[in-house]
């Protein structure tokens, strides 16, 4: 089946030039548009135009019929407001920024379609500021942004199929199996801390007797063992999460803490094996919110890198998502890491053995709507080259819709599907 038809605007190669004045020690935009959250982004400051560096400072997603709707209308232009000064709320009235100016860009309404490439709306010098002294370089296109769609017919603890969709096309392409990795592991166990009692030293100390008993009552808890298989229609497994690591509570806590988060394996096959493939870790926030990180397991030689860190609600869900669009690629950061806010690269695997030194791509990787809904996947084209590409971002959104339930507090009862009998 083809894939859907999404659109993305690019705001990227920010850059001021302060004609008749040096320029401030810092500077930064919020870039406003309808109906989405307002995006901050740090701007660079140059002498001429060889100094404009090549960078995304914002991205904003549509489906291509949202984005036709959102043209009819000349008033939803892109809005970009500059200031000079540290970002964030000043302190006593130190640290406050001000505003330079502000740049309006108009939506073009003609078609994007998968074959025409990016239609730039604007790639120039502007003037901002009441005396014009300003300069601005700014670059805003219109990229057409394909993925593949899938849905779960149910949650992934029920073993429901997965389809793939294209407006009102549905195709079955998955099916999943849930289950305990292990017969004998209880995902909420009691035990006793503490050795048991010796006949002869029963009556030793009535003190000791008591704080035995206090100790029997301790219940041991924890969420182990889950996983979730994807076969392919043919029934053969093409993708796994595990659960490699228990969720247990924080000590003194019904909580699952970041400093000890539960933790995934997302597994492809490959050599008649199943060979790690990224590795996911959640956990409850003080808030209340779903903390999560997710790294790719390359190669032997090559530390993990961590592509996705962020928060969901664990009350009511939300979307996760690896969109990899703003500065330098993390290849080089140390140690491996990548920094969302300040990282620009994306991963593309071939084949069922997809080689870690594989062509970088900037841009969307995926999402899925998690929690309280069955799940919904969007996978960007770049990175699904066969049926073991998708199978594993399917498995990895079934890991995080599972982790909701993992993290949830342990004083509440979960599903009888995520419990075993007698639970």
């Amino acid at each position: 089946m083809d894939p859907c038809p999404f659109v993305r605007i690019v705001v990227r190669n920010l850059c001021l030039k302060f004609c008749n004045s040096p320029p401030p020690l810092s500077c930064y935009c919020k870039i406003k548009l309808k109906n989405f959250t307002t995006q901050i982004a740090d701007v660079a400051c140059c002498d001429h135009v060889n100094q404009v560096g090549d960078q995304v400072q914002a991205s904003f997603s549509f489906k291509k019929s949202e984005f036709d709707k959102l043209v009819i209308d000349k008033s939803n232009g892109l809005k970009i407001q500059l200031y000079s000064g540290p970002k964030g709320n000043p302190i006593c009235g130190v640290g406050s920024s001000k505003l330079i100016g502000a740049v309006s860009v108009s939506l073009d309404s003609k078609v994007i379609d998968n074959n025409r490439g990016c239609l730039v709306l604007h790639n120039r010098w502007v003037k901002v500021g009441s005396k014009k002294s300003v300069e601005l370089h700014l670059d805003v296109r219109v990229e057409p942004d394909p993925r593949f769609v899938f849905v779960f017919d149910g949650e992934p603890e029920c073993s429901p199929q997965v389809f793939q969709v294209n407006g009102n096309l549905r195709q079955a392409v998955f099916t999943c199996n849930f289950s305990f990795r292990t017969s004998g592991d209880r995902n909420l166990r009691s035990g006793y801390l503490g050795s048991p009692l010796r006949s002869s030293e029963a009556n030793n100390s009535g003190k000791w007797l008591r704080s035995m008993r206090q100790e029997k009552e301790k219940v041991v808890k924890e969420r182990k063992g889950w996983s979730i298989t994807i076969h392919d229609l043919s029934g053969s497994p093409v993708a796994m999460a595990s659960m490699v690591t228990p969720f247990v509570p924080s000590h003194g806590s019904d909580d699952v803490g970041r400093s000890n988060p539960g933790g995934w394996l997302i597994l492809r096959p490959g050599d008649n094996t199943w060979k790690p493939w990224g590795r996911l870790e959640a956990w409850r926030d003080s808030t209340g919110l779903l903390g999560y990180r997710f790294e790719l397991l390359p190669e032997a030689g090559l530390d993990p890198i961590t592509i996705s860190n962020s928060t969901i609600s664990s009350k009511h869900g939300g979307l996760f998502t690896i969109d990899i669009t703003n500065g330098a690629s993390p290849m080089i950061t140390p140690g491996g890491s990548f920094d969302s806010g300040s990282g620009s690269w994306s991963w593309s695997g071939s084949g069922s053995d997809g080689s870690w030194a594989q062509v970088m791509h900037r841009g969307f990787v995926m999402s899925s709507k998690v929690g309280g809904t069955n799940p919904e996947v969007e996978i960007g084209v770049p990175y699904v080259t066969c049926t073991e590409d998708a199978a594993a971002y399917v498995a990895l959104a079934a890991a995080v819709d599972l982790s909701v339930d993992a993290c949830q507090p342990f004083s509440k009862k979960l599903c009888k599907e995520l419990r075993y009998d007698g639970e």
